[in-house]
């Protein structure tokens, strides 16, 4: 689908930059829905589709940037500060509407738990690349793609902002969102967890 965004943005002569905006309009419409409209199954199919098609937009300004021969400094940070907003306030939107819903208590920690630990992990991720690639320019080595293991490809899968995106379809049937939200949530941590030792390791050993 990104692909497909790609090549219509690029015969439209847009700018990766304008595809990012476009991009954040859809992710951001979809959270203020989340945080204000009723929880209902109509709600959810529009969030859901209003979340995917910003996160094929996301996709799709790399790839714009590609075929124009290049991206720019200023926009990978435009990328990731629009990134690193809605993985906040994705899960603030939750809080707030389970707030308004009357949930029981206990499940207003849920979506705290989740947005913790999703900051987390992508602030450690981008801080660990961005480390190893100022460490790699230093030493004047080549740069080598890094492989995960098939088990952690797997257990990754609680990070796909993606499948997030899609578990809205089931926001309007209640409590099966929650559940989902709620195993989504715990598979985050552990994963960050597991991944956070990994990071410190490979850190260690630039300087090793």
């Amino acid at each position: 689908m990104g692909r497909l965004l790609a090549a219509g943005a690029y015969r439209l002569n847009m700018t990766p930059n304008q595809v990012t905006g476009v991009s954040a309009v859809f992710t951001y419409s979809g959270i203020v829905v989340v945080a204000l409209a009723p929880i209902a199954v109509w709600t959810g199919i529009l969030v859901a589709a209003l979340l995917v098609l910003g996160y094929a937009l996301d996709s799709a300004d790399g790839q714009l940037a590609r075929l124009r021969g290049g991206g720019s400094l200023a926009g990978e940070w435009l990328d990731h500060v629009i990134d690193s907003g809605k993985i906040a306030t994705l899960h603030v939107a939750v809080l707030v509407a389970f707030y308004r819903a009357g949930v029981e208590p206990i499940w207003l920690a849920v979506p705290l738990v989740f947005m913790v630990f999703y900051v987390i992990h992508f602030f450690g991720m981008l801080l660990t690349e961005l480390l190893t690639r100022v460490h790699i320019a230093r030493q004047g080595l080549p740069a080598t793609p890094g492989s995960a293991s098939q088990l952690m490809s797997i257990l990754k899968l609680p990070t796909d902002y993606g499948l997030l995106c899609l578990v809205f379809v089931f926001w309007g049937i209640d409590p099966v969102f929650r559940w989902i939200y709620l195993l989504l949530a715990l598979a985050m941590a552990g994963y960050t967890l597991l991944v956070l030792v990994k990071w410190y390791r490979q850190v260690a050993r630039l300087q090793g």
